[in-house]
């Protein structure tokens, strides 16, 4: 989603203003194309839903659980525990209640979901010291907005949008793809948790309401939140989800959500985050062969490249961000374009180094040597190792000059350590037996 806004819809809208539009007439088209991006992403989740159970299969459980691991503690840990410390006071107090309530599992002189008490808590202190003007700077309290009723009416705008959606076909189609592992990697988080849920009906329902959301006006698809394990230990259960659905559902129609959000201070909001990514971090580790943790650990690295590169446009000025791009300093590729690289496709690097290490310490060095190639192969239509800043993917072929440079060495560097793998193969038994040698 953020994706979408900032890669698609964003300089689409910008893009729709040059051409001579007015702010409501580019609002329009931007809309429109929103919606046929999400009904083109629901029809390739629907297609790539039937094939998830088999990805399954192939993959090593260290691989499915670490690569949302590493999306945990790098996005979902670090940027809410920053947000968390814009207002110290506030966050950081309510962040260390949620972890005596939900880590030490101690006790509150108050009976009641320790969740829900340590954010009334938050937000009475948040707004106490706020109105005492002992909160952190910026502090204001917010506007009562009115309700407004607006139902989710089916349109055939999106048919208008199509044409111009398809420029954007070679971004769509990663992000849809992205989506589609998430979803693969979070039915095996909730497996582990002991909910065993067929991943073809995951995928199934996330393409539909994509679809769905597509044709009733919606420009953000729709995917299974990873924290599965998190949400159950905090009490969670299927009465939780479809109050949850019910009442973001019908609030939503009635305008009450936009009106309520305002007033839910992020600094007690973004703890009961950081908990969800510490506790999916955690169930990586519990869930995983104690043999492939450090195969799963190599895993989150791509994680923190992806979140520099969306950290990087905010630190660098727009006219040096490309110099930087492709600026040579004598020590090999650019810096800046090895971090955009590496997070570019980030969840499939993540899954293919944790499988070709996890085979590697299992000894099966030629099954290693497969994920390699693989990862060689994505890397040259850009489904991972993207040399375009936004992560478009794109034929080998037409790329020309450092971008065709960047995007060969690192296919050749997977070639390579293939190749040498594949040699390595032949000594008897290469790798002394570290476990069972079984993918889980």
């Amino acid at each position: 989603s953020i994706g979408m806004a900032l890669l698609v819809l964003g300089p689409a809208f910008i893009a729709f203003k040059q051409q001579g539009m007015d702010p409501h007439a580019a609002g329009i088209a931007t809309w429109q194309l929103g919606m046929a991006a999400l009904v083109i992403m629901g029809v390739l989740k629907f297609v790539l839903s039937f094939f998830g159970e088999a990805v399954t299969r192939a993959l090593p459980r260290a691989a499915l659980l670490g690569s949302i691991a590493g999306i945990a503690l790098v996005l979902m840990g670090l940027l809410p525990l920053l947000e968390t410390l814009r207002s110290p006071l506030v966050g950081f107090t309510t962040l260390g209640l949620l972890l005596y309530v939900l880590i030490a599992k101690g006790k509150l002189p108050v009976r009641g979901p320790g969740v829900l008490l340590a954010f009334v808590f938050g937000t009475v202190l948040y707004y106490g010291l706020g109105l005492a003007g002992l909160g952190a700077p910026g502090f204001h309290v917010p506007e009562w907005v009115p309700p407004q009723v607006v139902l989710p009416l089916p349109t055939l705008g999106f048919l208008e949008g199509l044409p111009t959606a398809m420029t954007y076909l070679p971004l769509l189609l990663p992000f849809g793809l992205l989506m589609v592992v998430g979803g693969i990697n979070v039915s095996e988080s909730a497996r582990a948790a002991g909910d065993d849920y067929r991943t073809r009906d995951i995928l199934l329902v996330e393409a539909v309401a994509t679809l769905v959301a597509g044709v009733c006006g919606g420009v953000a698809q729709t995917t299974p939140y990873i924290g599965q394990p998190a949400y159950k230990h905090m009490g969670a259960r299927s009465g939780y989800t479809l109050l949850t659905g019910l009442f973001v559902g019908i609030g939503g129609m009635l305008g009450i959500i936009s009106g309520l959000v305002q007033w839910l201070p992020l600094a007690v909001l973004a703890p009961i985050i950081v908990y969800v990514a510490i506790d999916i971090t955690t169930q990586a580790f519990q869930a995983t062969p104690r043999h492939h943790t450090g195969a799963m650990v190599f895993g989150f690295l791509p994680s923190v490249a992806y979140l520099l590169a969306i950290k990087a446009p905010g630190w660098i000025a727009p006219d040096q961000l490309p110099q930087l791009l492709t600026k040579l300093d004598g020590h090999g590729l650019p810096e800046l374009a090895v971090i955009f690289t590496l997070g570019n496709g980030f969840i499939i690097t993540s899954m293919l180094w944790i499988s070709a290490v996890a085979a590697m310490v299992d000894g099966r060095l030629r099954r290693a040597c497969g994920f390699l190639l693989v990862a060689a192969l994505l890397t040259l239509f850009g489904l991972i190792h993207s040399v375009d800043p936004r992560g478009g993917i794109y034929l080998p072929w037409d790329l020309d000059g450092l971008a065709r440079i960047i995007s060969w060495q690192f296919a050749g560097a997977y070639v390579a350590l293939a190749l040498l793998l594949g040699l390595l193969s032949l000594q008897k038994q290469p790798v002394k037996p570290l476990g069972d040698g079984i993918d889980h």
